[in-house]
């Protein structure tokens, strides 16, 4: 299309323009297996309008992909959602949801340069989707906290119970979150915030 000299040309919308009392900007990627609610986390708490990349799934994900728990999801993330959100005047977290379904994990390590520190959203019903989640993210030494995204037919346990299941340290919080509820998710990344202040405060993130 060409365009002429009176076409208007869209730009950003007033709100998502970056507040001009930022000083640090920090990239957060949400991570976890499919269907865990990282886009719906993104989507809930960005102060921009986020940017998805989901696709319909089709026949063609049939015996590849493990849609335990999501049979009813008719979309998904094929590359990456984004979002902002402004922490305080100051600090602005730049988050990056990563896809869930396997054979799109080769992205994942584009996503992760760079990135301060990670949410893992997880699943009750699929607890074991986690482990490969949270190796990845111990072999490239990003720091995370794990989010117990609720499910109406989940099943709930106890904080300690699953620190044991997952195998957690006991350092490593964790938190149990609406990730549909904009307020539930901004306490998950300020559970964050607070675990890369105390990593930092003992030296332990460089």
């Amino acid at each position: 299309m060409d365009f002429k000299s009176s076409d208007t040309v869209p730009g950003p919308r007033t709100e998502d323009h970056l507040p001009h009392t930022a000083q640090a900007a920090v990239k957060i990627v949400i991570v976890g297996g499919f269907g865990v609610g990282k886009t719906t986390m993104v989507g809930s708490v960005s102060e921009i309008r986020p940017l998805t990349t989901e696709e319909t799934m089709t026949q063609a994900g049939i015996g590849v992909d493990d849609n335990y728990g999501s049979e009813s999801k008719t979309a998904t993330t094929v590359a990456m959602d984004f979002g902002r959100i402004s922490i305080t005047d100051q600090l602005v977290l730049y988050l990056f949801g990563t896809p869930g379904q396997e054979r799109f994990w080769f992205l994942w390590n584009g996503l992760f340069e760079g990135a301060l520190g990670a949410v893992v959203l997880i699943d009750t019903r699929r607890l074991e989707a986690s482990f490969d989640v949270m190796g990845r993210l111990e072999e490239r030494g990003v720091p995370f906290v794990v989010a117990v995204n609720s499910f109406p037919d989940g099943p709930r346990y106890p904080i300690e119970e699953l620190r044991i299941a997952l195998d957690l340290s006991p350092e490593i919080p964790i938190i149990e979150c609406d990730a549909r509820r904009r307020a539930s998710s901004r306490d998950v990344l300020m559970t964050l915030m607070r675990f890369l202040h105390s990593l930092a405060m003992s030296g332990a993130l460089t």
